[in-house]
């Protein structure tokens, strides 16, 4: 018996002792449930997480998933990956045990995602939709190459969206010419796009610059870091 109840609490705890991938034997407190079967049902999804079981819920995997990749990628890679899955694929394929999502299941979540519009009537890009697969076959690769998963649905299910997206727009340099003549009695805005058109910076390069950045002696400007949303709140 590895489910207790916390009587100061009001609530029930689990203990699992496990031994980990380099044969050292330890032990894990997961606590704050409300109901005993709460409880025992995520003691049982975390025991085949831990013995790598893809019985285990795809919420469960997406856990070894991060714990196997995340340190190989950029913070920021990971994170609009980590956006892309929690919001968008986990709440489809969460509960679901690894080894019963099948291909149809990938075109119903397919599907979804196809005919999702937000309150403008906006659905999502061909170029985003793509990507929402692409995160989605990752994880079933990963599994595959690294789990003993027999096949990845995604692959079998087929794509969705292009990556092409849409046809990319810029300014030639008469329209930039146009465009920029306009803004020059405004210093701030003037330099910001001068440096966004000619050195072709991203808006978050652009907002990350500093004074040590710039070297007038050289005539060199370095670009080492970048503003990125997070939690509403930019940070660089």
């Amino acid at each position: 018996m590895s489910v207790y109840k916390d009587a100061t609490r009001n609530s029930w705890y689990v203990k699992i002792r496990y031994t980990d991938y380099y044969g050292k034997k330890k032990q894990t407190t997961k606590r704050g449930f409300k109901t005993k079967r709460e409880a025992s049902e995520w003691e049982a999804a975390e025991k085949l997480k831990r013995n790598f079981s893809l019985y285990m819920p795809f919420s469960k995997f997406y856990e070894i998933y991060e714990a196997d990749l995340r340190h190989r990628i950029k913070q920021t890679t990971w994170e609009n990956k980590n956006i892309i899955i929690t919001t968008k694929i986990l709440p489809y394929f969460g509960e679901r045990k690894m080894t019963e999502i099948t291909p149809k299941d990938v075109r119903h979540w397919q599907k979804k995602m196809i005919e999702y519009t937000d309150e403008d009537g906006k659905s999502y890009s061909q170029a985003y939709l793509a990507t929402l697969h692409a995160q989605l076959s990752a994880i079933f690769n990963h599994a595959v190459k690294f789990y003993d998963l027999k096949n990845n649905p995604a692959k079998v299910a087929g794509g969705m969206g292009s990556k092409k997206g849409g046809n990319m727009m810029f300014w030639t340099l008469d329209e930039y010419k146009k465009f920029i003549n306009c803004v020059m009695d405004k210093p701030l805005s003037f330099y910001g796009f001068e440096i966004l058109y000619w050195c072709g910076l991203r808006i978050g390069e652009l907002l990350a610059l500093t004074p040590k950045d710039f070297n007038f002696e050289r005539k060199t400007l370095s670009i080492s870091k970048k503003v990125r949303q997070k939690g509403g709140k930019e940070n660089i």
